[in-house]
């Protein structure tokens, strides 16, 4: 049996993404879930002033597609820009830091619980 696209859309674009942040209230977190299949979950974050998210249980690859600043990853810090990918393992702390007020990011968070096994 095929899935709805609705329900695993097998492209979504920039735009799209930006417009679904957009239909967000102000007090929502700044991220929209677009595709969701199993432990897979994709979507736009963009935050503004500042970056207020916790460490995950899951782990995470962040695409820049706008933007730029310094992303601190646990004990390490780095400039990024527009068509850099980030990885941050399961539960280490993160965050955008010093960023333009355009960063756009598509996050994608995978695998179980705890994160993927280092090979």
């Amino acid at each position: 049996m095929s899935e709805k696209p609705a329900d695993v859309p097998g492209h979504v674009t920039l735009a799209r993404a930006v417009s679904a942040l957009a239909e967000r209230r102000p007090s929502d977190r700044p991220f929209a879930q677009l595709i969701a299949r199993g432990t897979l979950r994709v979507g736009p974050y963009a935050p503004r002033g500042s970056d207020t998210r916790q460490p995950h249980d899951q782990d995470e690859v962040y695409v820049v597609m706008s933007g730029r600043g310094t992303f601190r990853n646990g004990p390490a810090s780095h400039d990024f820009r527009p068509g850099d990918v980030l990885f941050v393992p399961a539960g280490v702390p993160h965050a955008f830091e010093d960023f333009s007020d355009d960063l756009y990011v598509w996050v994608v968070f995978y695998g179980p619980t705890g994160g993927e096994a280092a090979s």
